[in-house]
């Protein structure tokens, strides 16, 4: 008996596995779209009072405030007056939010594929002053990683919005070098006179906002928003920015582009259209970067989802921007975010904690601290103190010789 078991066994097997001649099947993870009317969509903005953040996302400072994402579903605000003591006071809700920045009280932040507008000059009565439809062409769209395949012909965006995905596994005929896109018919491919007060984010933003513009970056589009008008953006040009690219750091009349596989440098002398300078290509990996004078410094996360090689900080000399070289390579063990003030560089280790190093010679960085005793994902080096985020926890730490002082840790949950 067992051995008829056994051969209709392998009888079902043949079937499944070949069910047609010369036609070999294979077992297929696929991603199914959960969507949302745009309609619907849109109308779930609120502004409520604090509470939890589910998935910690990115980290914001202006004025008093810091802003916290909770990856797409909007931004936490916290009355930072005092820095032992911060207080949550609102959460603006906002599907499908991943970046925001911020210019004399208005702030701009991604719904999806559009771009909305805050008025936060009184915390008490914030308000939605602008919603700009559509801009966003090219939106990641977060297909899970452990996708295989994407099931296209349920994906209808003329009246919907993706919100999440359903993994499934299906039995699909074989194919070589599968690709996982979303492509549409136009081709492309789903990803006053008083002083001047902008925002600061850290080295994880994908927005920046430099004099009248404000620049944004997707998986491969940059959009270029004229805010001369705060309260009324116009988009004003969308173009290419690269391959995969995942942050975007501003310095003098540049725009540095983190990607999985490099390091692109755009010049913005003309503001309304930035211009491709030179990239500096590296392994498959996440990769966040910051620069100061001639120096670049980013970090490369490997394994998982990152890439397969070791997670190191590299420094790269751009005195020279159309040739941008390797100046040094240091290992690290699972580097998220990083920030600079004056010869410090901090560098978010993950689970291994804040380092610090003196890169007073750009050329011979060396370790100077480190502090293990606490999750790290980003920093925020203000004049005064150090923003740090991690393991849903709000850091705040004085500057020390060679080093930080704890003045707070405040739960995100």
């Amino acid at each position: 008996m067992k051995l008829k078991y056994l051969f209709l066994l392998l009888v079902l097997i043949g079937i499944w596995s070949c069910d047609e001649k010369g036609v070999d099947y294979e077992l297929v993870k696929v991603a199914t779209p959960e969507l949302m009317a745009k309609s619907d969509f849109r109308n779930s903005v609120a502004i409520v009072d604090p509470e939890n953040i589910e998935e910690l996302g990115k980290i914001y400072a202006y004025k008093n405030y810091i802003f916290v994402s909770d990856s797409k579903k909007g931004v936490h605000i916290i009355d930072n007056s005092n820095p032992e003591s911060p207080q949550a006071i609102k959460h603006i809700k906002i599907p499908g939010n991943e970046d925001i920045s911020v210019k004399n009280d208005f702030l701009y932040a991604d719904s999806a594929t559009d771009l909305l507008v805050f008025d936060i000059s009184d915390m008490n009565s914030i308000s939605l002053v602008e919603r700009l439809k559509d801009v966003f062409n090219i939106y990641d769209y977060n297909i899970p990683i452990e996708a295989e395949a994407v099931d296209y012909g349920k994906i209808d965006l003329e009246d919907n919005i993706i919100v999440g995905w359903t993994i499934t596994t299906e039995k699909r005929k074989k194919v070589d070098n599968r690709f996982i896109g979303i492509a549409f018919e136009d081709g492309a491919v789903v990803q006053s006179m008083a002083e001047s007060v902008t925002g600061q984010g850290g080295s994880l933003a994908r927005f920046q906002i430099v004099g009248n513009y404000l620049y944004t970056v997707g998986n491969y589009q940059m959009s270029i928003f004229n805010i001369q008008s705060l309260s009324s953006p116009v988009l004003e040009n969308t173009q290419n920015a690269g391959w995969n690219i995942e942050t975007m750091f501003q310095a003098d009349d540049y725009l540095y582009l983190g990607s999985t596989n490099g390091m692109y440098i755009y010049s913005i002398s003309n503001p309304s259209s930035p211009e491709y300078v030179s990239e500096f290509t590296h392994w498959e990996g996440c990769d966040p970067v910051v620069v100061d004078g001639d120096y670049a410094y980013l970090t490369l996360r490997g394994g998982n989802d990152c890439g397969q090689l070791e997670s190191v900080l590299e420094v790269i000399d751009i005195s020279k921007k159309e040739t941008p070289t390797l100046a040094g390579r240091y290992e690290l063990e699972n580097p998220y975010g990083l920030g600079i003030k004056g010869s410090t560089l901090f560098v978010c280790d993950g689970t291994s904690g804040l380092k610090l190093f003196d890169k007073a010679d750009p050329l011979k960085v060396k370790q100077i601290n480190a502090y293990q005793d606490a999750q790290s994902k980003d920093v925020i080096p203000l004049e005064n103190n150090l923003l740090m985020i991690g393991g849903n926890t709000l850091y705040q730490y004085d500057y020390i010789a060679d080093g930080v002082e704890l003045i707070s840790s405040y739960s995100l949950r």
